[in-house]
């Protein structure tokens, strides 16, 4: 593991190959080495967020699946026991949520089981674990946005796993652990909504859209920021909700994406978007029709703001036109 100094700007994971530097962990120094924070999923886009936004005098050792696996409780105690974090910051998971239906218990070994093992091993060495869960734990049937203290029932397998993952993650240390619930998240560089629309937009004139599926676009720095907030605030524990501002079909989200995406040269042409219902697209798991969640409650205790979607959407779309 090497330890960078506060100069040293690079991400763990490589832009041009896309995988970490040497064995998968570094660390950076950040004016000082008072808090060491653990970051697993550091090669997905909240993992790659978080490392990018280490506040000062934090030195981070960011893991990928090959450095650490979920799925190996044996494993995550090993880890987290040598490396004896201050924080441990979780963005893993089995996100594949079609593929969850037929594998359910991978993804419940990913999403509950490895949490619990994250959980305890935290605890063993007081480590304050703040944990990334899903909207999909939620059925969409509220019609306003969902607040932390309603009732989950999610859908599909992925949402259930993240559910238990949760429970296991409060239950275990429910006084110094944090769950935080985001929707829709999207960088310039990951597996995304953002990035999947613009590569049939360039191919195709026309792109049909779910249009009666409605969340909150979540660009992966904004996330990062109010979890790096939640970190450094050991008064604050339990479940939040954290999203960019503002509401969105997928249909609206698309029409967005096409419109600035052609402002800023990524396409040549704004193709045409067609709205479709959720029937007409028919997929192995079951979405929330409605999955906004409200906010208010962790940007009142954080002292932060969201920014609106469509404005992080330009800002994500303009680092892909720097790229």
């Amino acid at each position: 593991m090497r330890v960078l100094q506060a100069a040293d700007a690079r991400s763990p994971v490589d832009a041009h190959t896309g995988v970490c530097d040497s064995h998968g962990a570094d660390a950076r120094s950040r004016r000082g080495l008072r808090v060491k924070a653990l970051i697993l999923g550091a090669t997905g886009q909240v993992g790659r967020a978080l490392y990018a936004a280490a506040p000062p005098g934090v030195v981070v050792v960011a893991l990928d699946r090959a450095s650490l696996d979920l799925a190996d409780p044996a494993a995550i105690a090993a880890v987290v026991g040598r490396e004896r974090p201050g924080v441990c910051l979780n963005a893993a998971a089995y996100t594949a949520v079609d593929r969850a239906e037929s594998e359910p218990e991978l993804a419940s070994r990913i999403n509950a089981d490895g949490p619990r093992a994250l959980a305890a091993a935290c605890g063993a060495c007081g480590a304050r674990l703040v944990h990334v869960s899903t909207d999909f734990v939620f059925d969409g049937a509220a019609g306003r946005p969902w607040r932390e203290t309603d009732e989950p029932h999610p859908l599909s397998v992925y949402g259930r796993t993240k559910l238990d993952g949760e429970r296991a993650v409060l239950d275990r240390d429910r006084g110094s652990s944090a769950v935080v619930r985001t929707a829709w998240v999207h960088d310039a560089s990951g597996r995304n909504f953002v990035r999947t629309m613009l590569g049939l937009m360039r191919s195709r004139p026309q792109v049909r859209v779910v249009a009666d599926q409605v969340g909150s676009p979540t660009w992966a720095p904004s996330l990062a920021g109010a979890l790096w907030g939640l970190a450094m605030r050991p008064d604050l524990h339990g479940l939040f909700h954290w999203t960019d501002a503002g509401v969105a079909s997928w249909y609206d989200f698309a029409v967005a994406i096409a419109e600035e995406a052609f402002a800023r040269g990524l396409l040549a042409a704004v193709p045409e978007v067609v709205p479709i219902a959720t029937e007409d697209y028919p997929t192995p798991a079951r979405r929330p029709a409605y999955s906004v969640l409200d906010v208010r409650r962790t940007a009142g205790r954080l002292g932060m703001q969201p920014h609106h979607w469509r404005a992080n959407l330009r800002r994500s779309l303009g680092e892909m036109s720097v790229a």
